[in-house]
């Protein structure tokens, strides 16, 4: 994918973007308004039944006190009742005996008198009970300031249980005034509305507007209720933005990563394959053919490149398998590392002094064994010598003029139970930011201006994957313009 492309899909999506957001803006707007809405009709129906809680819990200690009053009075009607039936029952007792026969079915009949008598007589008094309760009710209060009238510690209780059963956990404050503005009352915590708006709500309608009272209630933090379920939508619009560019701009880097890959591929495979054409036709030269050392070096030339050619076909396919999570079969053997590195380093001591260069081994290693593969611990270990020639600081001068070749270093040592491996060069060095790079599939280090460094870019991600596979770490540490080394991190046979 082109550049210009990836721009041009990058101001379609910030179009786009702008688009939605204000698309989402209208829609924001709409919801903010109706949670407004519904809101103010919330709180209106909290302030209607805290007032109505007030008024009940006045009439019900009204009602209280007119029962206590009157209780005793009760009590003493109840007791002349009594003594008058009992008169009266005394004074029929005293009838003439000649309405002895009849006196049964007279005394039925009086009895049945009396009881309905004594039912209108309760029914009056509890009647004229009833309306004396409904007249101090009405009238007594009124005799009362409504500063004594309110319970103000349960109108607040009143209000914060109203809201909590709405649902509505918002902070708030609120004071109480007359109907002409005078005030009653006002919570601990007050603070004046300023823009905030403030909901009202009358106590005692029904009474003349001097027995009134009014609540005043304002939520200074109502913002935070109304965009409750609107506030994540802009943070997820933009991380959905940046997340999408982000993941453009990774793909142009993947594309150009593989089309790098593609190239130094066709390029690292066409040596080798021209080699072998060129030799074997040479081979198929009448003269060479009678010619036996002729024969027998470019026969090696053409096992050597073949070698070689498998190598790099293997290093792809291996490197495939780990990235897709395949298993990888591995020959796990006792291992004696020392030995191994000393033994790459041999095979790799000609090519280096072929450039100048020195290779330099210390190790120091008491307890070399591992448990490992020695075809990709080999190759762990070659691949990390083939980096570090590759990126050699060439045509550098030291500060006497002389030229700086090429010098690697292997080192070896014990840490407790591991095994650490050093592999440091002289080369060009690594910058910091690109360090962590160093260690994926295709990424190569960029070399400026030079185009002489070829390869796949898959040779630190094929030894990151074997060196996990045996359960190991590796890391890099770099300084620009004067070198790098690798440090791999082995646990011992023994562990």
């Amino acid at each position: 994918m082109k550049k210009r492309t990836i721009w041009t899909i990058a101001v379609i999506m910030v179009l786009t973007f702008t688009g939605l957001i204000y698309t989402q803006m209208k829609y924001f707007d709409e919801i903010v308004s109706a949670r407004q809405e519904q809101f103010d009709e919330t709180i209106g129906h909290v302030l209607l039944a805290a007032s109505r809680s007030v008024e009940l819990d006045e009439t019900r200690a009204t009602i209280e006190q007119e029962i206590e009053a009157n209780e005793s009075a009760h009590r003493q009607q109840q007791r002349d009742a009594f003594a008058q039936l009992q008169d009266s029952l005394d004074k029929l007792a005293a009838v003439d005996s000649s309405y002895t026969k009849n006196s049964s079915t007279l005394k039925t009949a009086t009895d049945k008198e009396k009881r309905k008598e004594r039912m209108r007589q309760r029914f009056i008094y509890q009647k004229d009970l009833l309306n004396k309760a409904i007249y101090n009710i009405l009238y007594r209060p009124l005799e009362k300031p409504i500063s004594e009238r309110v319970n103000f510690a349960e109108l607040d209780r009143f209000i914060q249980t109203e809201l909590n059963k709405h649902g509505v956990d918002v902070l708030y404050h609120f004071r109480v005034t007359t109907f002409d503005g005078e005030e009653l009352y006002r919570c601990s915590d007050y603070e004046e509305p300023g823009d905030a708006k403030v909901y009202k709500k009358t106590i005692y309608p029904n009474d003349p507007p001097k027995f009134r009272a009014i609540i005043q209630v304002h939520f200074p933090k109502t913002g935070r209720y109304l965009y409750a379920s609107a506030r994540l939508l802009f943070p997820a619009l933009l991380v959905t933005f940046i997340y999408t560019v982000w993941i453009a701009f990774r793909q142009k880097k993947l594309t150009e990563m593989k089309n790098d890959f593609v190239n130094n591929m066709t390029h690292e495979l066409k040596t080798p394959i021209s080699t072998i054409s060129l030799a074997a036709q040479m081979l198929s030269d009448p003269v060479i053919s009678k010619n036996e050392a002729s024969l027998k070096r470019f026969s090696g030339v053409i096992t050597d490149e073949t070698k070689r050619l498998r190598f790099l076909v293997d290093k792809v396919l291996q490197t495939s398998l780990f990235e897709k999570g395949k298993a990888v079969t591995f020959k796990m053997d006792e291992l004696d590392a020392n030995g191994i590195i000393e033994e790459v380093a041999s095979t790799f001591t000609v090519k280096v002094h072929n450039v100048g260069g020195t290779i330099e081994t210390e190790l120091d290693a008491e307890d070399p064994i591992i448990c490992a593969d020695q075809m990709h611990f080999t190759n762990v270990i070659f691949n990390l010598l083939d980096n570090a020639y590759k990126y050699r600081r060439q045509d550098a001068k030291n500060p006497d003029g002389t030229p700086v070749n090429l010098h690697l270093k292997i080192r070896t040592e014990n840490e407790g139970d591991k095994l650490k491996i050093y592999i440091s060069d002289n080369g060009i060095g690594i910058k910091h930011d690109q360090l962590k790079n160093i260690f994926k599939k295709f990424y190569r280090v960029p070399t400026g201006d030079r185009h002489d460094v070829k390869g796949f870019g898959l040779g630190l991600a094929y030894v990151t994957s074997v060196i996990e596979a045996h359960k190991g770490k590796i890391h890099a540490e770099s300084k620009l313009g004067e070198g790098t080394t690798f440090i791999i991190t082995l646990p011992l046979m023994e562990a």
